[in-house]
C-alpha cells in the first residue's frame, strides 16, 4: 500500500476510500450459500431439482454419497442430502435467527467472521480430526450463534445420541444460548427434518438443565461455572464454553480444573467438538493463559481471533469525510495505512472510543489485535505491549533434564530446561528465588543468564530449574549450575533462609555459610555486624521494600528497552500478573506466582553492577579450573 506523504492528501484518501468500498462491496456480494457461491470447502457444480435453481456448487462429499444418485429428481430428498453435507446451505435453508438491527427473524446467512470460523471447523471435520477451538472475540459478531448452530447441525443432521454441553459464566447466559436451539427447532422446515419425531425440545428425566432433541436422541445440557458440579461426569461429545475469561475462580472451583474435567471426558474422535470463547478480561486468567499457549502453537486448540473491523455492523458514515481524512490521529492513520480500513470503519471506531473514559476498555471490548484485547491490566507493573515484544524470543525448544555430577542428563520429567550450553569465555549469572518444599507452595526457581558479549548487546536466558525441593538441596543444585556455567556469579535471594535460621543468632549459620566456604564466586551484600556494629559482607541478596523497588524498577526498564532475551514463556505470563498494590508493595496477583520474575530481576540487577558485585566476578576467574 502506498504510504508516500505526497499521496496522503484528503482528496487522494477520499478517492482511495471509494476504491476500497467498491472492492469490499464486491466481496460481500460474492456469497450465496443456497447456490454455494463463496462457500467453504471443495465444491463441484451440479444440476439441481429445485425450482428456480438450475445449478449449484455443492460439496464434493455430497456427490460421492451413495444416496446422491437416488435423489437427483426429488427436491426434498436432494435438499435433505445437501443439508447433511453443506453446513452453510443448512443454515440458510433451515435456520432463522433474530436480526440484530431489524429485530425480525431472517434466514441465517453467515457473515464474514462466521464464514471464516465455519471453514476452519469444516476443514477439521471433513479431515476427520477432533475439532478444538479457542476464540478471542470482539462484541456482537455472532460467534456464539455460529458455534451453537454448528453443534445443532451435527445433532440434527449428522449424529444421533450425540450429547452436548453449553456452559457460561452464569446460567442465564447459557440458557440464552440454548434458546437459539429452541427457536431453530420451532421453525425447522418439516420436509427437511431427519428425525423419528417432529423437531422440538422435550424434557429429559425431569432435569431442569437437560433437554433432548426429539427424534434424534441428542441431549443438550446447560450449566454455569458457578455450579460446576452439576455438569460434571456426563457423556458429552461436544462442549461450548462461553465467556471463560469471566468464570469465577475459588479455592474449591477453579476454571482450569473444571474445563480440564469436562474436556478430558470428550473423546478425541471425529465430530467431537470443544469451543472455548470469550471476550478479553485482562491478563492472568485461565482463558488468557490458554489463549497464549494455543496461539503460540503449544496447545491443543486452534486459536481464532476476530478483530472489530471484520464485523460488518461496525461501520458509520462520517458526516464530513474530508474533515475526517484531515483529522486522523496516529492510531487512526495506522488503521488506514497498515490495515487498509475504510473511512466509515475508522469513523465508527472514533465515535465508539468516545464512549470509554479509558482507552484500554475500548481495546478490550473492540480489539484491533489480540495483544490489545488484554491491555486492561488494572494495577499491572509491566506494559502488555512490552511483555509481548519480550515473548517473541521465547521458545519451547529447550532440552529437559538434570545436572548429575557436572554433566547434563536428558530427562523428559526433569526440572531443568536448558536452552544453551555454557560457552567458553562467556560470563554468566545464576539467580535463585527460594520457594516452598511442597506441591502447591511457591516454586523454587534457579535462572541462568548469559552476559551480553558486547556493550549495548542483550543478556540472554540460558537455562532454568523450577520445582519443589528442600532448601539445602536447592542451594546445592544452584551451586552445581553455577559451576557448570563457567563458575558463574551466584546470587541468592536470602530472606527465606535467614528467617529459618533467625533463632540461632546467626542468620547465615547453615546453608549460606557452608555455601560461602565451598563456592567463592558468591554475591555478598554489605551489612552491619550485630555483635561488633562494624560492617560485614554477608552472602545473599536481602529483599526489603527499598531493595525490591530497585529490583522491580530495573526489570521494568529491561523489559521496556529490550535489553535481555527471554526464553521461557511462563516468565512473560508471570509479568502480566505482577501488580503494584495500593500501598505500593509489589506482588503476584492472587493465585499466581512471581518466582521466575524475581530470578530475572536478581540476575539483571547483578549484571547491571558492571560485572562485579562486592568482589564477585561474572566472568570466570582465570586462576580457577575445574
Amino acid at each position: 500500500m502506498n504510504t508516500d506523504h505526497s499521496s496522503d492528501t484528503a482528496g487522494a484518501m477520499l478517492a482511495d476510500d471509494r476504491r476500497r468500498r467498491a472492492a469490499r462491496a464486491a466481496r460481500e456480494r460474492h456469497y450465496d450459500p443456497l447456490r454455494g457461491i463463496g462457500a467453504c470447502g471443495r465444491r463441484v457444480r451440479v444440476r439441481t431439482p429445485l425450482p428456480g435453481m438450475p445449478s449449484a456448487l455443492v460439496p464434493e462429499s455430497m456427490t460421492a454419497d451413495p444416496a446422491y444418485a437416488g435423489c437427483a429428481s426429488d427436491p426434498a430428498g436432494w435438499s435433505m442430502l445437501r443439508c447433511r453435507h453443506d453446513f452453510e446451505y443448512w443454515c440458510a435453508a433451515c435456520v432463522h435467527i433474530k436480526h440484530k438491527t431489524l429485530g425480525c427473524d431472517v434466514p441465517f446467512v453467515l457473515n464474514a467472521p462466521q464464514r471464516s470460523l465455519a471453514a476452519l471447523l469444516e476443514a477439521d471435520r471433513t479431515a476427520r480430526r477432533p475439532m478444538r477451538v479457542i476464540m478471542l472475540k470482539a462484541r456482537q459478531w455472532g460467534g456464539s450463534t455460529l458455534v451453537q448452530m454448528y453443534m445443532a447441525w451435527i445433532q440434527s443432521c449428522l449424529r444421533r445420541n450425540w450429547h452436548s454441553l453449553i456452559c457460561a459464566h452464569v446460567k442465564d447466559t447459557a440458557a440464552s444460548i440454548r434458546g437459539m436451539y429452541t427457536r431453530m427447532l420451532a421453525s425447522y422446515p418439516p420436509q427437511l427434518w431427519d428425525g423419528d419425531e417432529p423437531p422440538r425440545f422435550k424434557p429429559f428425566e425431569r432435569s431442569a438443565n437437560v433437554r433432548e432433541i426429539a427424534g434424534r436422541g441428542c441431549r443438550v445440557t446447560v450449566g454455569s461455572a458457578e455450579s460446576a458440579d452439576a455438569v460434571r461426569g456426563a457423556d458429552y461429545a461436544m462442549a461450548h464454553l462461553s465467556e471463560t475469561a469471566f468464570w469465577p475462580s475459588t479455592p474449591r472451583n477453579r476454571p482450569a480444573d473444571f474445563i480440564r474435567a469436562v474436556c478430558g471426558s470428550i473423546a478425541l474422535m471425529p465430530d467431537s467438538l470443544v469451543v472455548m470463547e470469550s471476550t478479553a478480561n485482562g491478563v492472568g486468567s485461565y482463558f488468557h493463559t490458554e489463549w497464549l499457549r494455543c496461539r503460540d502453537g503449544a496447545g491443543d486448540k486452534r486459536a481464532v481471533f476476530v478483530p472489530w473491523y471484520e464485523i460488518e455492523i461496525y461501520r458509520l458514515e462520517p458526516p464530513d469525510p474530508r474533515a475526517l481524512a484531515e483529522s486522523l490521529s496516529a492510531y487512526e492513520r495506522m488503521l488506514w495505512h497498515s490495515l487498509g480500513l475504510c473511512l466509515d470503519q475508522i469513523y465508527w471506531y472514533r465515535c465508539k472510543s468516545a464512549e470509554y473514559a479509558d482507552r484500554s476498555q475500548m481495546m478490550a471490548e473492540f480489539p484491533t489485535t489480540d495483544t490489545e484485547a488484554f491491555m486492561n491490566t488494572g494495577r499491572g507493573v509491566f506494559a502488555v505491549e512490552h511483555v509481548e515484544a519480550l515473548r517473541r524470543g521465547c521458545t519451547v525448544e529447550a532440552r529437559r533434564g538434570e545436572l548429575c555430577g557436572g554433566v547434563f542428563r536428558p530427562d523428559p520429567l526433569g526440572c531443568l530446561k536448558l536452552w544453551h550450553e555454557p560457552q567458553a569465555g562467556a560470563g554468566y549469572v545464576v539467580a535463585v528465588d527460594i520457594g516452598g518444599r511442597s506441591e502447591g507452595s511457591d516454586w523454587s526457581v534457579i535462572a541462568v543468564l548469559r552476559r551480553a558479549s558486547a556493550p549495548g548487546g542483550r543478556h540472554e536466558v540460558a537455562a532454568q530449574w523450577r520445582g519443589h525441593i528442600d532448601h539445602d538441596l536447592l542451594v546445592g543444585r544452584a551451586e552445581a549450575l553455577a559451576r557448570y556455567y563457567n563458575r558463574a556469579l551466584l546470587i541468592i535471594e536470602s530472606n527465606t533462609l535467614e528467617s529459618e535460621c533467625s533463632d540461632t543468632g546467626d542468620p547465615n549459620l547453615y546453608v549460606l555459610r557452608r555455601l560461602a566456604r565451598r563456592y567463592s564466586n558468591l554475591y555478598k551484600r554489605a551489612a552491619t555486624d550485630r555483635l561488633t556494629g562494624g560492617s560485614a559482607r554477608r552472602p545473599g541478596f536481602h529483599t526489603n521494600r527499598a531493595t525490591k523497588q530497585e529490583l522491580v524498577t530495573g526489570l521494568i526498564a529491561a523489559v521496556r528497552d529490550g535489553t535481555y532475551t527471554e526464553r521461557d514463556a511462563e516468565a512473560c505470563n508471570e509479568m502480566l500478573t505482577y501488580e503494584q498494590l495500593p500501598g505500593g508493595a509489589y506482588a503476584a496477583r492472587e493465585g499466581r506466582h512471581d518466582d521466575i520474575v524475581m530470578t530475572r530481576a536478581l540476575a539483571l540487577h547483578a549484571l547491571g553492577e558492571r560485572g562485579c558485585c562486592h568482589g564477585a566476578s561474572i566472568a570466570p576467574p582465570r586462576a580457577l579450573r575445574w
